[in-house]
């Protein structure tokens, strides 16, 4: 076992290689927001999809364009508005006279990178069209079926500081994303050079640094990466933890996908920092994004200023680790 792990944390070095270009084309236009770029990173290696919130302004859009042209992939925005139908997201079926037959008109979701600008201003029912492409990978259009192109990669986005029209997401709808993350404003230091960068009227550019299939290869070393049955208890131990949480306090706990995402995340964790195995501190690093959606706290938690994140850190600060 040794030797494989070492054979491993080799490969992941030299893999972690094609990462570090990808981020210098990406801080090339996006200034600040490493954190963003690192779990739109471990979304795309494991398949899975990314919620972000945060006040307008902060290259949400920016982030998720910049990303698909170092990609070389296929990106499309769609603007979520209280007035949308499933149609708008997945496609529909249109007649065609001249042939007496129906067609498939697919929409924007058949692209790789698709960005869910405010994806609480649609009504649950278009929420639903995307998030079942999200989970299924396909689109069924009348007596047909479609996959999506591989790789598939939902960036959805959340407006906290407007509440007035909107939809919020269902808990078990946001339980499909792999992630939650939320982003703040710059620093001064940032702001500056954002100014600096951003000001004018010619936008930086960026060069492709790495193809599709790439990304995929990514996808199946990182599923190799090895991890101990200690750190795989750890992982069942802060789960439960939040279903077992103070009395009152906590509604809902994590499900069993967050257990499954816990791995894939700490796997990513452990790759992004060079290393075939995985350590307690990749799952800590990884628990409140993985976790902050998934644990939906009680009326009167929020009444004594509780949050899932005070949750998920009190149960960190708890549960022993390996």
């Amino acid at each position: 076992m040794d030797e494989e792990i070492r054979r491993l944390t080799e490969e992941a070095a030299e893999r972690r290689k094609l990462v570090e270009k990808l981020e210098t084309e990406f801080q090339k236009v996006i200034v600040g927001q490493e954190h963003l770029m690192k779990r739109m990173m471990s979304c795309l290696v494991n398949g899975g999809h990314l919620l972000v919130e945060g006040v307008p302004g902060l290259a949400k859009t920016l982030a998720i364009r910049t990303l698909s042209q170092i990609l070389s992939v296929e990106y499309k925005r769609i603007q979520f508005t209280p007035d949308m139908l499933p149609a708008d997201i997945r496609g529909t079926m249109i007649y065609n006279q001249a042939q007496g037959t129906f067609e498939a008109k697919k929409g924007p979701v058949f692209t790789n990178f698709v960005l869910a600008d405010e994806v609480n201003r649609a009504p649950s029912k278009v929420q639903s069209a995307l998030l079942e492409a999200m989970q299924e990978k396909t689109v069924t259009l009348g007596d047909q079926t479609w996959s999506l192109p591989d790789p598939f990669f939902v960036m959805a986005t959340q407006n906290p500081i407007e509440q007035e029209g909107t939809y919020p997401l269902p808990e078990a709808q946001l339980d499909r994303f792999f992630m939650k993350v939320t982003i703040g404003y710059p620093s001064a230091a940032e702001e500056k050079r954002v100014m600096r960068r951003m000001a004018g009227t010619t936008v930086p550019e960026v060069r492709a640094a790495a193809k599709k299939e790439e990304i995929i290869e990514l996808q199946k070393f990182v599923e190799k990466i090895y991890i101990d049955e200690k750190v795989y208890d750890y992982i069942v131990a802060i789960v439960a933890a939040t279903r077992g949480f103070e009395k009152g306090y906590v509604r809902f706990g994590a499900s069993p996908r967050a257990s499954i995402n816990f791995v894939r995340a700490a796997k990513a964790e452990a790759f992004f920092d060079g290393r075939g195995y995985v350590i307690p501190e990749d799952v800590k690093a990884v628990a409140y994004d993985i976790l902050r959606h998934r644990v939906i706290v009680s009326f009167e938690a929020e009444a004594e200023g509780m949050t899932s994140e005070s949750v998920i850190e009190k149960i960190l600060n708890t549960v022993e680790i390996p």
